[in-house]
């Protein structure tokens, strides 16, 4: 059942509607400003606040843990609780820490800002995410409204790198505050405008032993894979590490089969579009997030480029994302998730390889500017295909769940293969290294991003020879008619009542269109 905000008039969006979705892309643009802000103002912390280079980690390492965490644990309380509740407080406990990160003196002190904006994160972004999914009908309308919301994260992450460029000539705190007074103005704003949301009803009770050991679970796996580089990967503390996260994932696992309200369904992963959206989550955010790190080292480290050159070096790829935000939508309805999912990750192992080329003296026109736009693009068509992929066809009182599900996927993607892209680069070079040493080392990495981003190519590939074996029945004015729909999550009649072929039908689940089955040949 959607909201009653869904309009009256077909292709039309009321205001309010308009209000709601732009106070949860505001969220959604404070968690990827906030994310790309504090890497450049890194240096200037540790200076004025005197951290050392392990301690200082801990200031991204810290919003990772409480992000990564407690993703699944936010997902299924708004399903729970109420998406317009959980969204609102998380948003005020946001906009707090961001106040706390400003003002503190301390290393300590500022990482517990972090870690509890991170915690706010995981409630806000699977909370806001729902909301869409449970207001925005499925299909066109929903693809529209993802297209429009996912593209804020790819725009704010762009923002935050040359903001934080500019901010932090003057004084990194401001880098720290300025999350603060929009995450207010956004507050007040989504208490007037984000309809009420019913509590899910009849749910079993709340499954307390899986919210705690699930949320344990995804913790030190968080925590595990971040301290491993400095701890190192075969060191006794990693491996007992990731057998206590096997050993607490097996556990959960159980609970969750017996509970009657479960943290998550494991039925929902017997589908392979679902697990192809979470894998697919996993290898593009951590092949962007190694390479968004190796290529800023190579800049500011072996180019020299100052931070706001570095930004703006980064910025044709957000542009190009923000640019195409309206168009998506209408991209996904005619050709289908799988297929531009397919083509995004393409998109993203040329521009990877193209980047290979890179040396000591490039020319940014030729050698960089390429790969920045290729990536785009890939952005562009991947982030919200994934998104529709994973929430189409699951009932509203589970849009939360799989929401908290799919954003723990692109978290603990983004940790596991950062900390592995970070692995090969120190493997790879030594103290006293000459600039090509430290260069061939980078370029190690980036074949290991571009490794990634392969694998994520081959897990989409199967769903186009899934989509190809989709078909759909349709008994409408005593007729039946088999169809090959553009995308499983998207059906639509290819008949009308005269008969006719080639003229669009309703829409399946509208009148005169009723959903007999669908089935694979």
């Amino acid at each position: 059942m959607t909201s009653p905000l869904t309009h009256p008039v077909p292709g039309r969006w009321t205001p309010r509607l308009w209000g709601t979705l732009l106070v949860l892309c505001a969220a959604m643009f404070l968690d990827a400003l906030d994310v790309s802000m504090v890497g450049v103002a890194l240096p200037s912390i540790g200076s004025e606040l005197d951290l050392s280079t392990s301690t200082l980690q801990w200031v991204v390492s810290g919003y990772i843990l409480g992000y990564g965490g407690l993703l699944l644990l936010g997902g299924r309380a708004a399903d729970l609780l109420g998406r317009r509740q959980v969204f609102l407080v998380a948003l005020a406990v946001f906009a707090l820490a961001s106040v706390l990160g400003g003002l503190v003196d301390s290393g300590p002190l500022l990482i517990a800002s972090r870690f509890i904006k991170g915690l706010s994160a995981a409630f806000t972004a699977p909370a806001g995410l729902s909301i869409i999914t449970t207001t925005f009908a499925e299909g066109p309308l929903r693809n529209r409204a993802l297209s429009i919301y996912t593209t804020c994260a790819a725009t704010g992450f762009s923002m935050g790198l040359v903001l934080s460029g500019l901010l932090t000539e003057a004084s990194w705190r401001l880098t720290m505050l300025l999350p603060a007074p929009i995450a207010v103005v956004a507050l007040f704003a989504g208490l007037k405008l984000i309809p009420r949301s019913e509590r899910e009803k009849n749910h079993g009770g709340y499954d307390i032993p899986g919210a705690v050991v699930g949320t344990a679970s995804m913790l030190l796996l968080v925590f595990t894979v971040v301290q491993a580089p400095q701890a190192g990967w075969g060191s006794a503390r990693t491996l007992l590490s990731f057998l206590a996260v096997a050993v607490l994932l097996s556990v959960f696992t159980g609970i969750e089969r017996r509970s009657p309200s479960p943290l998550i369904r494991l039925g929902v992963l017997r589908s392979g579009s679902q697990i192809r959206a979470q894998l697919g989550a996993m290898a593009f955010f951590g092949s962007y997030v190694g390479f968004q790190f190796l290529v800023t080292l190579y800049m500011q480290s072996l180019l020299g480029w100052s931070a706001l050159h570095t930004a703006l070096a980064f910025l044709p790829a957000g542009a190009l994302v923000a640019l195409s935000s309206t168009k998506v939508g209408a991209v996904v309805d005619r050709f289908g998730t799988p297929r531009l999912i397919a083509a995004g990750f393409a998109l993203m192992v040329t521009g990877y390889a193209l980047f290979l080329r890179v040396d000591l003296d490039p020319v940014y026109a030729t050698l960089i500017l390429p790969t920045m736009l290729l990536i785009g693009a890939a952005c562009a068509l991947v982030f919200p295909s994934l998104n529709i992929q994973a929430t189409n066809g699951v009932d509203d009182h589970e849009q939360g769940m799989v929401s908290g599900l799919l954003n723990t996927s692109v978290q603990v993607g983004g940790a596991i293969f950062l900390a592995v892209v970070t692995a090969v680069v120190t493997a790879n070079s030594s103290e006293g290294s000459s600039p090509q040493d430290v260069l061939d080392s980078y370029r190690t990495g980036l074949m290991v991003v571009t490794g990634i981003a392969l694998a994520g190519l081959l897990i989409t590939l199967p769903g186009l020879r899934a989509r190809r074996r989709e078909s759909v029945v349709v008994a409408r004015s005593g007729r039946i008619d088999q169809v090959a729909p553009s995308d499983p999550t998207s059906l639509s009649v290819r008949s009308d009542r005269s008969g006719q072929s080639g003229q669009s039908g309703p829409t399946v689940g509208e009148p005169g269109a009723e959903r007999v089955g669908v089935h694979d040949r």
